[in-house]
């Protein structure tokens, strides 16, 4: 396969304010070039899209295109399961709404210390080698969010898992929390292949500071600024899959592009890359990715993800002095629609689900004394 995949987590929609609200007639032209140009790996959840990714995979993909024609993979989160009988609820539901009699790859989800242990205590490693064993899941494998550490306690007592999906990214390479360099040489030392995640980090290193756009530009004027970041991931020897959450058709064009015939970047690029995160390392007030997991469950209907963005923008605003900020009308706008940051009530949720292990309650109040003067 082609090293990168189409993720269908931050897909196309109808209305900006309604992730469920997927445009699947946009998604279907997405979807067929990606196919036309030799990609065949998409990738799915459960909760993607407020539960509708995988509705949409089923219509643009599955009811359009032969199975052999491309790759699926999907997953189970341990936030919607509290007994047995649950997990294969859901994954008949996948089966289901996907349209598909078997999955190509099945992940157990965001791996973490506290998931780590429901997935032990529902025998999920088992379970999924079960349906691997039945012809339902064709390879096991799970995605990781937490240190170095635990991702090897968690190989050493399951090798039966074929692969593992990291967040890896030129940002969060050297990344203290994150620690995509870490897992990833973990990933090596179990001779474990590894699968990609947020090698844009949310669209972050898709908009990035001038001072380091310059960079980019000086060594390939010809190359957008996101290419750096996803070939940065791609060039890794033991990266197997690359996956871009692509919301539009110029988003895939341009991802294609450059890796149809995917060349590894040279000793010299990668330092490129590390130097233009340590610029915007700098820059960044709150590194949150905008997956949106924390937005479905929130009682008061906050746009944390919305609201975490335009509170990175209007600081770096503030670092260059620029004065008066339309980001505060954005934000009033938004406010009136959701929740605002100041209407949190600290349950606690969204920290709970969150795969950065972001302190949400604390940021929203950042947020809140920013905007609500």
């Amino acid at each position: 396969m082609k090293k990168l995949g189409f993720g269908l987590m931050r897909l196309p929609v109808l209305n900006p304010e309604d992730p469920a609200s997927v445009d699947v007639e946009h998604l279907k032209k997405m979807v067929d070039l990606f196919l036309e140009r030799g990609f065949t790996y998409f990738d799915t959840a459960w909760m993607y899209n407020d539960f509708e990714s995988e509705n949409a995979a089923k219509k643009a993909l599955v009811e359009r295109h032969p199975r052999e024609s491309f790759t699926l993979a999907t997953k189970l989160h341990s936030a919607f399961f509290k007994t047995l009988e649950e997990r294969d609820k859901i994954f008949n539901t996948q089966l289901e709404k996907t349209g598909v009699k078997f999955f190509d790859y099945y992940l157990l989800h965001d791996i973490e210390d506290a998931s780590f242990k429901q997935f032990e205590k529902f025998d999920c490693f088992n379970w999924l080698l079960d349906k691997k064993a039945k012809g339902l899941v064709k390879h096991a494998g799970f995605s990781f969010h937490d240190t170095a550490e635990l991702l090897d306690e968690v190989l050493t007592k399951h090798p039966e898992m074929e692969f593992v999906q990291l967040q890896i990214n030129y940002l969060d390479w050297e990344n203290e929390w994150i620690q995509s360099r870490k897992c990833y040489e973990v990933c090596v030392k179990h001779n474990k292949p590894v699968i990609v995640m947020e090698p844009v980090r949310g669209g972050t290193l898709a908009k990035i500071p001038e001072e380091a756009e310059k960079l980019f530009k000086a060594a390939e004027p010809g190359l957008s600024v996101p290419s750096w970041a996803v070939r940065f991931a791609a060039s890794l020897p033991n990266v197997m899959m690359v996956l871009s959450g692509m919301s539009n058709l110029e988003q895939l064009d341009d991802n294609t592009s450059y890796m149809k015939d995917f060349k590894p970047l040279t000793d010299e690029e990668k330092k490129l890359c590390l130097k233009a995160a340590d610029i915007i390392n700098s820059q960044i007030a709150i590194p949150c990715t905008g997956c949106s997991y924390c937005t479905s469950g929130c009682p008061q209907g906050i746009a944390i993800p919305q609201y975490f963005s335009l509170y990175n923008d209007i600081m770096r605003e503030d670092m260059e002095q620029k004065g008066f900020s339309i980001i505060s009308t954005k934000y009033n706008v938004l406010a009136e629609k959701h929740g605002k940051a100041s209407d949190c009530i600290s349950c606690g949720q969204c920290e709970g689900i969150c795969p950065q292990h972001l302190p949400i309650i604390n940021n929203l109040k950042k947020v809140a004394e920013r905007f609500e003067v």
